[in-house]
């Protein structure tokens, strides 16, 4: 088994281990959404609570789902997921994007797949996204590995600006929350 596919394992193992994370993915499966996968924080905070050795998980602001259709016809169908999400799981703030669609809110080439939209996130450690398949089965993907998660790095993609980068990491208190990050600017 090479590290990554490691380190992939060991965060299906703990997402199993947490019966909200679980709740989470089995909502999203239920939902009719193509390459449907829960991301960002969900992934990303698990895994920086465990390497902080928290026994209590950082609240999360919100659950990103991401999924990609690009044959949607319905402009607003990622409301209409929210909603019967938030029936599921009212306690939950979901958010639903569309990333096919998501390249012309930023400017980017259209994307390929949710992996390639990932591609274009501010910080590397957050694109990273699991889903549960209908077989049971964990399914844990990344846009850049998962290395540099694990090694608690928090890394600017510079495929975004630096400024967004460092906003988002005063905003969202990241290391006041988690003190063994180590920011790596490209």
């Amino acid at each position: 088994m090479s590290l990554e596919e490691s380190l992939s394992q060991r965060v299906k193992e703990w997402v199993v281990n947490d019966v909200m994370r679980m709740r989470v993915l089995t909502s999203v499966c239920q939902m009719d959404m193509p390459q449907a996968y829960v991301a960002a924080g969900f992934v990303r905070n698990m895994v920086w609570d465990h390497l902080h050795n928290k026994s209590v998980p950082t609240p999360l602001n919100d659950v990103d789902v991401i999924y990609f259709d690009p044959h949607e016809v319905e402009e607003r169908r990622y409301l209409k997921c929210e909603h019967d999400l938030k029936i599921l799981m009212p306690g939950v703030n979901w958010q639903v994007r569309n990333q096919a669609l998501m390249h012309l809110r930023n400017g980017d080439r259209p994307y390929k797949d949710v992996v390639d939209a990932m591609c274009y996130w501010p910080e590397k450690e957050t694109a990273i996204a699991i889903r549960l398949l209908n077989n049971g089965q964990l399914e844990c993907v990344s846009a850049f590995g998962f290395d540099s998660l694990f090694d608690l790095k928090l890394t600017h993609n510079p495929k975004r600006s630096k400024g967004v980068f460092k906003n988002r990491i005063q905003s969202k208190g990241w290391l006041s929350k988690w003190s063994k990050l180590d920011v790596v600017m490209n």
